[in-house]
């Protein structure tokens, strides 16, 4: 279905071609120069508003293997040529009319009511016309209209310079329509440049007037932008195209990153809708960057996982510690290449003169099969937690407690309340308390991961050992 672009260029060459057929017929009919002029000039104009129909068409395709930007050049080269053919229809115009001003040779017209009354319809239809073709160019951005409707409304002024210039031989001053045409033709040369200018500037990507600075203020709002390395920016048939470079943090998460990008592209796109935006972020190290998360970042960039990152400081010296997970079929060579690898990544980060020792542990596997332990063995499992913890201080109610066993042994969950008042530090002291207990009772269970919850501590009294 053809766009409005493509119904209004249509629409268009219509009215082009009935101009030209009533304006030479007229023309010839009554002998006007000035009238057989406009018929060429309407002439003209219908092989422009054709060149546009197909300049708006072939624009509208998307992209494809050859042009990644789309088509929408198209539209700027059918411009610059309706730019040359303004151009080029005023020389001829000052010409004629210069020749007739001072060759004073006489030029036999005939005024009749029929060439006032096209003269009329013509200025009618190219103003009702151009008003159209300039508010879709402004709706849909396209060049290639824009154009046309500049042509027309010229075509209006010229097509008044004849009615006047008709208006002139009849009262018995001819050269009148020659001294009007002059005039008209210095306006069509000055809109014909306007034009022509906006167009080189689409053709070699001139950035469009405050988008850059706009954009800029747009992006530098958003949280987590260091800064904007790069922006360009280029108009091309009413899409605006962005290319963003920014930095940000390099200890953000992948997914954090990627949120980010979305909120760029979406700040662009308030200013302009149709905008094509493509962002690049680049890491970049901060001055406030922790020992711990700077050791993470260098962990993630080597894809190796680590854990209980402990930071000291040894007189002058910093040392850092941590749990390196490895694959368990890997041998004990291969690890440890992998962990001295790690290690003199964090020494050029730190310093050389950094200590940096890494706990080699076997890494979980990928969804261990298990099975739910029987009733009365998580029945024993919460009897154990429940008594160790009467006896550890601001620890209250054991719930939710989960046996899973597995070839590797038996996996223990549990939910514990803690004082709410209670720090961090000491909770988790508190929770590996209850699970070395544990672990102590019963020898089979490899693993407990303790979750502590904060609220009211009311010790339940204490339950004899279950074995």
């Amino acid at each position: 279905m053809p766009s409005i672009k493509e119904k209004v260029a249509l629409t268009s060459i219509a009215a082009s071609a009935g101009l030209t057929l009533a304006k030479g017929a007229i023309g010839l009919a009554t002998g006007s120069l000035a009238i057989l002029s406009e018929a060429a000039h309407s002439l003209l104009d219908l092989a422009a508003t054709v060149m546009t129909y197909f300049a708006v068409r072939i624009s509208g395709k998307p992209a494809d293997e050859e042009h990644h930007y789309g088509h929408g050049k198209v539209e700027s080269v059918a411009a610059l040529a309706e730019t040359g053919l303004l151009f080029l229809l005023s020389g001829i115009v000052v010409w004629e009319a210069a020749g007739r001003l001072i060759g004073g040779l006489p030029h036999a017209v005939e005024a009749t009511p029929w060439a006032f009354l096209v003269m009329i319809g013509s200025i009618v239809i190219d103003f009702f016309r151009a008003r159209i073709l300039y508010r879709v160019a402004g709706e849909t951005s396209s060049e290639a209209l824009e154009a046309d409707a500049l042509h027309f409304g010229s075509d209006m002024w010229s097509s008044a310079a004849v009615l006047a210039g008709l208006g002139a031989v009849a009262l018995g001053y001819p050269s009148a329509d020659s001294a009007a045409a002059i005039v008209v033709a210095i306006f069509i040369c000055i809109a014909g440049w306007r034009l022509g200018w906006r167009t080189l500037d689409t053709l070699t990507d001139t950035a469009p007037a405050g988008a850059a600075n706009r954009i800029t203020a747009a992006v530098a709002r958003i949280p987590g932008v260091v800064a904007i390395e790069r922006l360009r920016t280029r108009q091309s048939a009413g899409v605006l195209f962005v290319d963003l470079v920014v930095a940000v943090s390099r200890t953000l998460p992948i997914d954090r990153v990627a949120a980010m990008k979305d909120r760029i592209i979406q700040a662009v796109r308030e200013g302009s809708p149709s905008a094509e935006v493509t962002v690049t972020t680049e890491p970049r190290a901060l001055d406030n960057e922790s020992v711990p998360e700077r050791v993470m970042v260098i962990a993630r960039s080597r894809g190796l996982a680590v854990h209980h990152v402990t930071i000291h400081t040894i007189g002058e010296r910093l040392s850092v510690s941590l749990d390196l997970e490895i694959d368990g079929n890997f041998t004990l060579g291969a690890a440890h290449d992998i962990a001295s690898g790690l290690e003199e990544a964090i020494r050029e980060e730190l310093g050389p003169e950094v200590e940096v020792e890494t706990h080699i542990e076997p890494m979980q596997p990928d969804r261990e099969r298990g099975r739910e332990a029987p009733p009365e063995r998580v029945a024993a499992v919460r009897n154990a937690l429940a008594d160790a913890a009467a006896n550890v201080a601001l620890v209250g109610e054991i719930h939710d407690v989960r046996v899973r066993e597995t070839d590797a042994g038996e996996i223990v969950n549990f939910h514990c309340v803690v004082d709410a008042r209670v720090k961090v530090a000491d909770v988790h002291d508190k929770v590996d308390e209850l699970e070395r207990a544990l672990r102590l009772r019963f020898p089979s269970i490899t693993r407990t991961i303790g979750h502590a919850e904060p609220g009211e501590v009311r010790h339940e009294p204490a339950r004899k050992a279950a074995s």
